[in-house]
């Protein structure tokens, strides 16, 4: 099993630290952004381009690339910083989040923006259409694979469950999905709206390989997609545990900054923890 050197984790923990400091600046020039979830799915999403899928930026459609779904499109300020950096569209572009005439929204669109493979933004979709695209690949004797990356609050959606049935009667085990396990939704704990847990064992009721790691460890989101790719009888889930607003101290574990507007103290105290 391939694992990361600790030059190739520290490069990754860097690379997430910049998409940090760019979600700050693009939702304050959005004047206002889901900050929350944002923050917390940064190493997922930069382990999977930066080690892991398989993409030719110069060829966005490429068909035998490997598929990343953004179920929790809400989070599309994280998903965008990173397909510019690795050098789907020019990073500059990112100044016009969410601007009148921007490919850029608050929710991805796949017909805008270079690399998306899915649009997103109404919870609950994106396991479906990952199965979709797992099993078109099967059909057409393609070897990519397809990676669901879902929101814990998004796994109260009834769709997520019927799409996760099929998937594992399936046996789909080129698909891999990624759950951003940071415990609050828009307006509270995911505990005390409607409880998730066991959430482990639920998936595993469903027929799913479970695999559960430090979310914001790219070595670790590593290890366990690796994991995942060795697991050969049907689909696996990887229930990454987050924080939600990682990296800005005020924000963690904070569902009031789902969504917020930052005042002037605040992006300059983000500003400068990151920085540090």
């Amino acid at each position: 099993m391939q694992t990361l050197t600790p030059e190739e984790k520290q490069e990754l923990d860097l690379i997430a630290n910049k998409m940090r400091s760019q979600i700050i600046e693009m939702f304050h020039v959005a004047g206002g952004g889901h900050f929350g979830g944002s923050l917390s799915v940064v190493e997922i999403l930069v382990t999977l381009y930066g080690a892991v899928v398989r993409f030719d930026p110069a060829q966005p459609r490429w068909e035998e690339r490997d598929r990343v779904i953004l179920s929790k499109g809400h989070a599309s300020g994280a998903l965008c910083p990173v397909l510019g950096h690795w050098g789907f569209f020019d990073e500059g572009l990112l100044d016009t989040f969410n601007q009148l005439d921007s490919p850029f929204g608050m929710h991805p669109d796949m017909n805008k923006i270079p690399g998306c493979d899915m649009s997103t933004g109404s919870l609950g979709h994106g396991l479906a259409v990952g199965i979709g695209m797992a099993l078109a690949g099967r059909a057409d004797d393609k070897d990519y694979r397809v990676y669901v990356v879902l929101g814990d609050g998004e796994c109260q959606e009834g769709t997520v469950w019927e799409a996760a049935m099929i998937g594992s009667h399936l046996k789909l085990n080129r698909l891999t999905a990624i759950v951003d396990r940071n415990r609050l939704s828009l307006d509270g704990a995911t505990e005390s709206i409607n409880a998730l847990e066991p959430l482990a064992d639920r998936w595993r009721s469903f027929g799913w390989h479970v695999l559960e790691c430090d979310g914001h460890d790219p070595a670790k989101i590593h290890q366990a997609i690796q994991q995942a790719h060795d697991y050969l009888d049907g689909p696996t889930v990887i229930v990454a545990n987050t924080v939600k607003g990682k990296g800005v101290s005020f924000m963690e574990n904070k569902y009031q900054y789902h969504y917020a507007i930052l005042t002037n103290e605040e992006l300059e105290a983000a500003r400068e923890e990151i920085a540090r």
